[in-house]
């Protein structure tokens, strides 16, 4: 069984910076593609970035390159979402999610486990 439990979500003001942690249990993290997503309230959930655990290819969604960055660290099986420059647009309700499919992976129904989210609120 495969859990991921989110933290690290809080309130900022625009321009500020946060790191999301993402702890996984029940694999190893290597034999994963682990992916971010969020949800803004009234919109779909959608793609930020992923890592895959064994060769540590990134991917990023358009609105978070040069802002975000994801990691992983093995020894502690955890994820990180590090989050600069943080805009009003960017509060959503953060997941954390993983997949065993190959390669990266954008969507939503690539990944069967899922975090129980972690709330980001950036305010001016």
């Amino acid at each position: 069984q495969v859990q991921l439990v989110e933290t690290g979500g809080e309130s900022v003001q625009v321009g500020g910076s946060l790191r999301l942690s993402c702890a996984i249990s029940g694999r190893p993290f290597s034999g994963f593609l682990m992916g971010w997503f969020r949800q803004a309230p009234g919109k779909e959930r959608e793609f930020v970035a992923c890592i895959s655990g064994r060769w540590r290819d990134t991917h990023y969604a358009d609105p978070v390159k040069g802002r975000f960055t994801i990691s992983g660290d093995n020894a502690v099986n955890t994820v990180y979402l590090q989050m600069y420059s943080l805009k009003a647009e960017d509060t959503a309700v953060y997941y954390c999610a993983a997949t065993g499919a190959v390669g990266i992976r954008t969507d939503v129904g690539d990944y069967p486990w899922w975090g129980q989210g972690t709330q980001v609120t950036v305010f001016s």
